[in-house]
């Protein structure tokens, strides 16, 4: 992972993942959503490593914000 993203949160499934990533980006925050599933072929390793969701260093206390985390 590049040293500027941190993983903003980790969730269940990579849905809830990527809703979590339009809400961010509909407030101007890029968001990733990095999840080990062997691109897709193997659905669920999701719920054993979860789906992250990555944002730059910079955008994180904003980012906690939006989707009110701690």
């Amino acid at each position: 992972m590049p040293e500027n993203l941190v993983n903003l949160h980790t969730f269940d499934n990579r849905q809830e993942a990527d809703l979590a990533k339009g809400a961010l980006e509909a407030n101007g925050i890029h968001a990733i959503v990095s999840s080990d599933d062997a691109g897709s072929q193997e659905v669920s390793l999701q719920f054993v490593h979860g789906a992250k969701l990555l944002v730059k260093r910079e955008d994180e206390r904003l980012a906690k914000e939006v989707l009110k985390l701690r």
